[in-house]
Parts: C-alpha cells; sequence; structure tokens
C-alpha cells in the first residue's frame, strides 16, 4: 500500500480507501463486515470512509463496532453529513442545527471523540453557504474535526466557498469526494483544475463504476445471480446506467491491456483513476476479504502514457465528460 497527502493538508491517507456506503448494514452484516475491516487494516488499508445516510445510520454503527479495539491514531475516519437521517423537517441538510446534531450522533455511532475528515455530503441550496461553512469551523475549533471537505459539487459552489472561508478566516476545505472513473469523467474539465490551484484532493467513489468496469458483467447475457446488477436494495439503480451491450462489449476488450499490465480489469479501473495526480485516494467497497486483497494490488501501479492512450481509444465517445452532471438536489428548482 502507498499513501498520499491529503490535498495540501499535512494529513496522508491510504491509496486506497474502504468504504461501506452500500455494505456495511445493508449487504454485509457485523461478522462479516468486521473480516472486511481486518483485512483492509493488514493489508495497509487506513483510510475509512463512511457516512450518516448509510443503511439508515446502521454503517457508521457497524463501522464503529469493527474498529473497536484498533489504535484511534492508526487510521483515519471520514464521514459526512446532509441526507435526511429521520423523519423531522431538520434532519436533513446542512443546518447549524442539522449539522451539530448530525456530528454528535456520529461520533455516538463511530465511537470517537473526533472524525479525521467530516463532508457536506452535497451542496445545500436551501441553507446560507455562510451558515454552513461557520458550524464546520466551529466543529475543527472545538476538535470534533480535524479536516473538511465536500462531496459532488461544482466549481462554482467550490469557489464560492473558498471565498467565505477566505474573507471569514476559516478553515479551508483540503478534500473533494467525487464519482471519478473510466467512464465517469465529469470533474476533469473543472473541478480538477480548480481543486489542484486550491489545495484540495480527490477521495473519488466508484472508481470501477459501481462494478461494471470488472468485466463480470457480459454483453447479451443476463447479470450473475447475486451481482449488484440484481440487487434492486445494493446499487442496482445506478449501475444500470452502464448496462448496455456497448458498454459492456468496451470493457470486454479492455481486458488485453489489463492483462499485458499484469492486472484484472477492477485493478486496472482502480489503478486508473490513482493516475490523476489530484486523486489522493480510490474509494473501494467490498462484502468479503478477498475483493480488498485483489483491489489494492492497483496502489502504486504506473500506467504509461502507451497504456493511458489504448483505454481511451477501446472506450472511445462512452465516457460521460459533461461537467453540469455534477449536480446536488435543489427542492427549490
Amino acid at each position: 500500500m502507498e499513501y498520499r497527502r491529503l490535498g495540501s493538508s499535512g494529513m496522508y491517507v491510504s491509496e486506497i480507501t474502504y468504504g461501506n456506503w452500500i455494505t456495511h448494514g445493508s449487504q454485509v452484516e457485523q461478522e462479516a463486515a468486521i473480516k472486511c475491516v481486518r483485512a483492509a487494516l493488514d493489508n495497509g488499508i487506513t483510510t475509512f470512509d463512511t457516512a450518516d445516510v448509510y443503511a439508515g445510520t446502521r454503517a457508521e454503527t457497524v463501522l464503529g463496532k469493527a474498529l473497536k479495539g484498533v489504535r484511534r491514531e492508526s487510521y483515519e475516519l471520514l464521514t459526512k453529513v446532509y441526507w435526511p437521517t429521520g423523519p423531522g423537517k431538520n434532519d436533513r441538510g446542512l443546518s447549524r442545527k442539522h449539522i451539530m446534531e448530525s456530528v454528535h450522533a456520529s461520533l455516538s455511532r463511530l465511537k470517537t471523540d473526533h472524525i479525521d475528515l467530516y463532508q457536506m455530503h452535497r451542496f445545500d441550496f436551501e441553507t446560507p453557504l455562510e451558515e454552513s461553512l461557520s458550524a464546520f469551523d466551529d466543529l475543527i475549533r472545538q476538535g470534533k474535526v480535524n479536516y473538511i471537505g465536500f462531496s459532488e459539487w461544482t466549481a462554482a459552489q467550490i469557489s464560492d466557498a473558498l471565498k467565505i472561508q477566505d474573507s471569514q478566516g476559516y478553515t479551508r476545505f483540503v478534500s473533494s469526494q467525487p464519482q471519478y472513473s473510466m467512464l465517469w469523467r465529469v470533474i476533469e474539465s473543472e473541478v480538477v483544475p480548480l481543486s489542484t490551484r486550491e489545495g484540495i484532493g480527490q477521495i473519488v467513489w466508484s472508481p470501477i463504476a459501481q462494478g461494471a468496469l470488472t468485466g463480470k458483467y457480459l454483453p447479451g447475457k443476463k447479470p450473475p445471480k447475486g451481482s449488484r446488477a440484481t440487487d434492486k436494495k445494493g446499487g442496482a439503480n445506478m449501475i444500470s446506467r452502464w448496462m448496455r451491450d456497448e458498454v459492456l462489449t468496451a470493457v470486454q476488450n479492455l481486458k488485453p491491456i489489463a492483462d499485458g499490465n499484469g492486472l484484472t480489469l477492477a485493478q486496472l479501473a482502480v489503478a486508473w483513476v490513482l493516475q490523476n495526480p489530484n486523486v489522493s485516494s480510490a474509494i473501494i467497497g467490498a462484502t468479503k476479504p478477498s475483493q480488498i486483497k485483489e483491489n489494492i494490488k492497483a496502489s502504486g501501479v504506473k500506467l504509461d502514457s502507451a497504456t493511458m492512450s489504448a483505454i481511451d481509444e477501446v472506450l472511445g465517445a462512452l465516457p460521460e465528460k459533461d461537467p453540469t452532471k455534477n449536480v446536488s438536489p435543489n427542492p427549490r428548482a
């Protein structure tokens, strides 16, 4: 495992982050989750990402139990706030009220006294940006949060936030958590250049496109039983966008490239996102330890320019690159 600085901060993260978005508390229960977390630690992963909303708050609880007894200073703990965690009108968003209540609930579920990276899980159009940023800065000053970031913001939203942080003397963002893969490249034209200039690192999710880049889905064939594409509770809706024969055929055509580099298709996909110098870490999920052991082999892999060009040639116009696709829900729209 290799490690990179998170943006311009002094904190290092493992190139591979273990995430439990649709696994812990949903697909994977406590005993299996503990095995996956232990496998991650044993293989050099020190960065763990979750969110209060995952599995209706159960994911944080499961992760907290799985990390019990592990020296707190030995790992980096990431979580997020924004999406609804209850039925009330204030159980969502980035108001000061919800942020303060959510961070205390997350700390309790995670069984810790601080969060290494606290992230705004989407942009909140209903709360003044200064209110949200002020609350996050207070959490840093209180010692409950070490660093702050955001997920799926546009370049304009990031710029607006940085201006407020600078004018008010607030602690700046150091991380962005966007979707990014060979097939989903919407951050490349605007978010990445801005982030590079402003010292913000990307911790990217879904580097294997919800599993579409593993090669297990074949054109003209039904998805394998038990796979994500068949699990309505485990991300079937998201992967459906890639379940087109033209995409699945292209993925199969990537196999000779992967073979030529001594990699599986999944390892090639994770290694591809890590070639971007603005990416600090790639998040992987797992329902069993063997998946972790496979994907971590992408850490430290260097793909030469010929390999990167060959990948682009195979995928052609299939990757989504439109920066306007990077959006947050706007109730007022």
